[in-house]
Formats: C-alpha cells, sequence, structure tokens
C-alpha cells in the first residue's frame, strides 16, 4: 500500500459528538433527522409513506427505527414499509420518504441513507461539511505536532472555529450525567431479552475494592451505565455512535473520579478523541452496517486509547501509537445484535473496550511511540476489512451471535 495523502480537508470534531436519543445513531438519529427535514418540506401532505430498506430494515424494530419515524411524523400517519432483502448500492441503510395527497396518491419521493453516527446522505457517501482541518491522515498531523512541538489537543484548538471549547464542555457535562444516571436505575432492558441492568450492581461491588484494584470494575460499570441507557433510547453522545456510546465516558470518568483530573485536562482529552474518530470517519467509516462493529466499538476503543494515553502523560507519537492499538485488535469484529436489540453483545463489548482502551494507552507507554504499522495504515484495513465482512455481519441480526441458539 503506498502512503495515503490528503485528498480532502478534514470536518470539525463536532460532527462526531452528538447529543440524542439511543439506541443507534443509524437506526435512530439518522432516520429522525431524515423524516423531520422531510416533514417540514411537506407541512401540507396528509400523510407520509416511509420505506426501509438492507441494514436499516433488518434490525430496525429492535434499533427503534419504526416508533422514531412514527414519532416524528406525528399526528400525521405514517406507512412503514420493510425491505432487509433489497439493499440499495450506494449504502446499506437505505431509506425512502414520500408525501402523500388526501387520495393516497405520491406527490414526491426522496429516497437518503443513514450513514453513520447520525448523518444521512443522498448519495450514501459521507461529505465533509465544515472542512477546518489542512490534513486528513494522521502520518501529517503526527508531523505537524512533532515540528511544532504541540500535543494533538493544541492541533485541533489551532484550526477549530470558536466555540469549540463550550462545545465540548457541554458534550462533558452529558456524559457525566449519563453516568450517574445509569448507576442509579436498575431493571429490565425493554425489547424481549429479559435482559437485567447491570451498572449498579458493578457499580456497588466495584466499591467494594480498594484503589487500584477497583479501576477496572469501576470502568466496567461506568461504561454498562452508558451503554444501558442508550439501549433503552435514553440521550447519550454519539461518540462517535450511540451503539458504542459507553467507552469514552467511561475511560475519561475514571480519570476524572479516581485520577482527580481537572475537567480541562478532560476537555483537551476529549478533543484528541475526536481528532481520532474524525480521521476514522473520513478514512473509512464508523458504520456498522458498512463495516461490523470494528467501526463502532473499534473505533471507540482507538479514540479513548488515544485520550487516556494523552492523560497519562504521553507524547503525540505514544497517543497515535495507543490509538493504533486499540483499533488493531478490534479487526473484523462483526456486527451481529441479538433480535436486533442494541444489548447483546453490545452492551458487554462497551465495558470490555473502555477496559482495553487503557490497556493499549498502558502498553503505549511502556514504549517510546515507534511501532511498525501507522494508524493510518490500521484505519485502510479496517476498511477493506469492513468491505470484505459478508453482509450477515454487518447489522443485519442475520449471522453470529444474532443467530440464536
Amino acid at each position: 500500500m503506498q502512503d495515503p495523502s490528503s485528498v480532502e480537508k478534514m470536518e470539525s470534531i463536532r460532527e462526531i459528538f452528538k447529543i440524542g436519543n439511543g439506541p443507534s445513531s443509524s437506526h435512530t438519529m439518522g432516520p429522525k433527522k431524515a423524516a423531520n427535514l422531510y416533514k417540514e418540506k411537506h407541512p401540507s401532505a396528509s400523510s407520509f409513506r416511509a420505506i426501509l430498506y438492507g441494514s436499516l430494515a433488518a434490525t430496525g424494530e429492535g434499533h427503534l427505527t419504526d416508533k422514531v419515524i412514527l414519532d416524528t411524523f406525528a399526528p400525521r400517519s405514517v406507512e412503514i414499509i420493510w425491505e432487509p432483502g433489497i439493499f440499495l448500492p450506494e449504502h446499506p441503510n437505505g431509506m425512502k420518504f414520500e408525501a402523500l395527497d388526501a387520495q393516497g396518491v405520491a406527490t414526491d419521493v426522496w429516497t437518503t441513507f443513514s450513514i453513520g453516527g447520525g448523518d444521512i446522505s443522498d448519495n450514501g457517501q459521507r461529505e465533509s461539511k465544515e472542512c477546518v482541518y489542512e490534513f486528513s491522515t494522521m502520518k501529517e498531523i503526527l508531523a505537524w505536532c512533532e515540528q511544532k512541538g504541540c500535543s494533538f489537543w493544541e492541533y485541533v484548538d489551532q484550526h477549530e472555529p470558536p466555540g469549540l471549547w463550550e462545545s465540548l464542555s457541554a458534550v462533558w457535562k452529558t456524559m457525566q450525567e449519563i453516568i450517574l444516571r445509569g448507576l442509579d436505575t436498575e431493571g429490565v432492558i425493554q425489547g424481549g431479552l429479559n435482559l437485567p441492568r447491570k451498572a449498579s450492581s458493578f457499580y456497588i461491588r466495584a466499591k467494594t475494592f480498594q484503589p487500584p484494584v477497583n479501576r477496572r470494575p469501576l470502568t466496567y460499570a461506568y461504561a454498562l451505565a452508558v451503554s444501558e441507557e442508550n439501549a433503552c433510547g435514553g440521550t447519550v453522545v454519539t461518540a462517535p455512535t450511540c451503539g458504542s456510546c459507553g467507552v469514552i465516558p467511561a475511560v475519561l470518568y475514571l480519570f476524572k473520579t479516581e485520577g482527580d483530573y481537572s475537567d480541562n485536562k478532560i476537555l483537551r482529552a476529549l478533543a484528541t478523541a475526536g481528532l481520532i474518530g474524525t480521521l476514522i470517519k473520513t478514512n473509512a467509516s464508523i458504520s456498522g452496517a458498512e463495516v461490523g462493529c470494528q467501526g463502532e466499538v473499534g473505533s471507540a476503543c482507538s479514540m479513548a486509547a488515544g485520550a487516556a494515553a494523552q492523560l497519562l502523560g504521553g507524547s503525540p507519537g505514544q497517543v497515535e501509537y495507543a490509538a493504533s492499538i486499540g483499533m488493531e485488535h478490534f479487526l473484523g469484529l462483526t456486527c451481529d445484535p441479538l433480535k436486533g436489540l442494541v444489548q447483546i453483545p453490545c452492551i458487554e463489548r462497551n465495558a470490555m473496550a473502555a477496559s482495553r482502551a487503557l490497556d493499549a494507552a498502558t502498553y503505549a507507554l511502556m514504549t517510546d511511540g515507534h511501532h511498525v504499522v501507522g494508524f493510518d495504515r490500521v484505519i485502510r484495513v479496517m476498511k477493506e476489512t469492513g468491505h470484505d465482512l459478508p453482509g450477515i455481519y454487518k447489522e443485519t441480526a442475520e449471522g453470529g451471535l444474532a443467530i440464536e441458539p
């Protein structure tokens, strides 16, 4: 493979962190955004029809896609048609909206795609919004940081438009609120699997251990708290998706509570995580329907590992190495939710990925940051691996763990 070159500028990292309702950024937030736009465009329509295709249809009911569409178009009625066997060529998450007159005749048709992270695109391709970065590869950004003597968060700070830190502060505040809410909530998660919430009991047990033994169990509890809130359709932050929203908050909250790190340091780590996630989003994908769970949980682990390495005093080279490790050991991870719900194995995977992020950061800090396989190559391989995965392993609930015994 040849070294990548910057063919396009990257958008703001603010696009990677979106506050919204779970359980899925691609199946809930994306369709909701599309439905809102279409509803505003047709205020006089008598009713609507929504046709869902491919992965969006295959796991739509478990991901509450129908509920969010019905709620968005209310009080007008919506006919929802499921087409799980039809994959439109542009993207696996296709959806078509039709505005109907009083006779039920379609007066307008719009086809668009939910491409991950709550974003939609009419051509199925990720199109940069507000491009603020002159580089779009880790190799170039790392060289810039080493030349300037700066950290990754300083690179972000110098390129983002005003309002970055206020935006990240709101994201961090929301993440903490989700953890506290999740730790305090018990009961069974809706959906039919009768899966009990575990965050509260994990937290109670973790508190019986003394530092530093308690840190790993606490990380599990924090990740579970967020992921369980997401599974119930609660308010979460895409990081970079709803399905992987528990990893980064768990790692950062551990540093705040057990390491007594200031909010300013946490926000700088969040900026670095956002940069890593935006690189992945630009050069590969964060959509489980497109590249499997490696694009969701793998990306979240990579982002959290880089953030943790920075908080632990790592150099830019060590941060890059940690981010590489975070993704490298999730390559090939399938997206195979049982019954199409964002519960099994999704919730547990968030806890494991948070723990692995800490391992990746620690491992990278034991080195001088130099390694053979760079971040850019790992991300290219992730994209290629995702495209090579059979469709049954990409959020269709037709293979892997999704097949019930």
